[in-house]
């Protein structure tokens, strides 16, 4: 398929417009519950089972749901779960990362079918629209005609003012200018038609975390989701709340002090950039940080201290969160091993003792379980959520 032909994807899946209300709650409930029967819903919904089974009827014949092996064993008739079909909505993500960017295809339930990925000392708008263009090309080709009538958008998961960080990735002050003035939706409109959504990469996180991972378990929580820099994102009534200017949870900017009493943020700290500089003192190529499949065990000695360094920041980090609202848990990822995320989330707890909590309840902190491809699934997620799912928290996803 040559570009051209991208331009044709107007998103097919939603040719019947918006789903209405009733319709987006039954979806996201079968999405946060999995395949249920018609009464179960009705009964968890405050609807009637005759409204219930039309819409079901709707939403199966517009290919969103399909229906699961007959139930026996209860009372009364057998009953048939309903489901979401993987197969009926797909929608694109990119993470624009600060050393790399990775491109996937996603299915309704959350399942990568295919993806892409480059890396580089620092992104350039160039390089990014032209992985962008090239990776939609190349991905769409190895859909079906049926499947690409079900795109229904594009999620990009981008750092919040990129431009600002120019210093800290080593990037010349005029290419990040560059992002600064660059119209990201008009560009990509030149080659696609696809409706595109922007969101913080750290909110994409925690979003892929509330809805694919174990965030459904908590009504309330913070998240921090650490890569190159650290970012964060806040859960308020079930829903990821985004705020005023999008960059709602940025952690990363919580202020903190240095051994001589300077000012410093937290993404000076717990940031990978910090385990990487250490690297390239020490004359080590810090690429092993960044390379897929992740194994840090041969760098281990710088890791251990930066974990403890890490851990520390993050334990007083937790308290000022919690001094603002009072979050049950504090969620930590990122793009690094299981083994490093496990000891960094078992310190962060241990150092979480010692802190000065007078007039708070301490949260526990657990380990989110997307892992490092959550910015891209998080951001894959936001064409579905904006056009299939339930926003419970007015502006958030």
């Amino acid at each position: 398929m040559d570009g051209s032909k991208i331009r044709t994807l107007s998103g097919g899946a939603n040719q019947s417009g918006l789903r209405d209300y009733n319709e987006r709650l039954l979806l996201s409930m079968l999405q946060r519950n999995g395949p249920l029967p018609g009464s179960d819903l009705a009964r968890m919904a405050g609807l009637s089972p005759q409204t219930v089974s039309v819409i079901l009827r709707k939403l199966e014949s517009d290919g969103l749901l399909a229906r699961g092996a007959l139930m026996r064993g209860k009372v009364g008739k057998p009953s048939v779960p309903m489901g979401l079909d993987p197969d009926g909505v797909f929608s694109f993500g990119l993470k624009l990362g600060r050393r790399s960017a990775e491109l996937i295809l996603m299915d309704f339930t959350g399942v990568i079918r295919a993806q892409r990925r480059i890396t580089f000392f620092y992104p350039t708008p160039q390089n990014i629209l032209t992985f962008l263009r090239d990776g939609l090309v190349a991905l769409t080709e190895q859909m079906s005609v049926k499947d690409r009538a079900r795109l229904c958008g594009i999620g990009i998961a981008s750092p919040f003012e990129l431009w600002n960080w120019h210093q800290l990735v080593g990037a010349p002050a005029a290419t990040s200018q560059l992002w600064k003035e660059l119209d990201l939706r008009a560009e990509i409109a030149t080659f696609s038609d696809l409706p595109v959504f922007i969101v913080n990469d750290a909110t994409a996180a925690c979003r892929a975390e509330h809805v694919y991972g174990c965030g459904k378990e908590y009504r309330d929580y913070a998240y921090v989701f650490i890569a190159a820099f650290i970012g964060g994102g806040i859960v308020l009534n079930h829903s990821v709340f985004e705020g005023h200017q999008g960059n709602a949870g940025a952690l990363g900017s919580l202020p903190s002090s240095g051994p001589s009493g300077e000012s410093r943020q937290l993404i000076d700290i717990a940031s990978l950039h910090v385990l990487e500089g250490r690297l390239v003192e020490a004359g080590l190529d810090p690429a092993c940080l960044w390379q897929t499949p992740q194994d840090w065990s041969s760098v281990a000695r710088y890791v251990e201290p930066w974990i403890g360094q890490a851990a520390q920041e993050l334990a007083k980090a937790s308290i000022s969160i919690c001094a603002v609202i009072d979050f049950e848990t504090i969620m930590i990822d990122g793009a690094f091993p299981a083994d490093v995320k496990r000891e960094l989330v078992e310190r962060t707890q241990r150092y979480l003792q010692t802190q000065d909590a007078r007039g708070l309840v301490p949260p526990t902190i657990r380990a989110g379980e997307i892992g490092g491809k959550a910015r891209e699934i998080g951001a894959a997620c936001g064409p579905i959520f904006a056009q299939f799912l339930l926003n419970t928290n007015g502006g958030a996803f």
